[in-house]
């Protein structure tokens, strides 16, 4: 027996799924619109074509980064296509994230008492 058929597949939220797929198929039209092949694309990324068939595919197992790289290969909007407006968005987020943590104890416990 294999250490590996005592492995439990791992289970995605629906919307989680949908999310990736529309996400493979965004990169998979921009990547058409552009003429490019499949091994181009994949050999500008530094990745496998099986790899990039993956993301095209919606796969859940590839890399969130290398997901980012090829959609911003192709021209996939991510969040915010002014570079601008995107370091504005990141610094409000991380201001958020510093007054969160503000209100968190040392032992991780919340304090929702207001």
């Amino acid at each position: 027996m294999s250490v590996y058929e005592n492995v439990q597949k791992r289970t995605y939220l629906g919307y989680a799924t949908d999310a990736a797929l529309l996400l493979g198929q965004q990169i998979e039209l921009a990547r058409s619109r552009r003429g490019m092949s499949r091994e181009e694309l994949a050999e500008r990324a530094g990745i496998s074509t099986d790899t990039l068939r993956e993301i095209e595919k919606g796969g859940m197992t590839v890399a969130v980064g290398l997901v980012f790289e090829v959609a911003a290969l192709v021209g996939v909007c991510l969040f915010e296509p002014d570079k601008r407006i995107l370091a504005l968005q990141i610094e409000l987020a991380q201001c958020k994230l510093c007054l969160i943590s503000k209100d968190i104890k040392n032992d991780g416990k919340v304090d929702d008492n207001f």
